[in-house]
């Protein structure tokens, strides 16, 4: 069984739920602003390096849950893990609180 990978939409989406959840408005409406178009990943990256690196610890920890939640949610729809120890996973991994 191979694993495809998930479309880049879905990282973004990550991005985008990052911006819009932060609770500085200004600093969300610059990174809504830094995914908009092509190389939306790289100047998100950049301005999270350069301009912000505080969130950075908010960042890959929003970005690892989502991560681990995606995983998880593809072995319960493999039948790899049932859909119990699934949903204990999933409690177990809310997505962060965010600055």
């Amino acid at each position: 069984m191979g694993i495809d990978p998930l479309p880049s939409s879905v990282w973004y989406q990550d991005m985008a739920d990052f911006a819009e959840r932060i609770s500085d408005a200004a600093v969300g409406h610059r990174l809504a602003r830094a995914i908009q178009g092509r190389g939306a990943f790289r100047r998100f990256k950049n301005e999270l390096h350069e301009e912000y690196p505080h969130l950075l610890p908010a960042w890959h920890a929003f970005r690892d849950v989502r991560s681990r939640r995606r995983a998880v949610k593809w072995l319960v729809d493999n039948s790899l893990i049932d859909h119990e120890t699934g949903e204990r996973v999933m409690v177990g991994h809310p997505n962060p609180d965010l600055p």
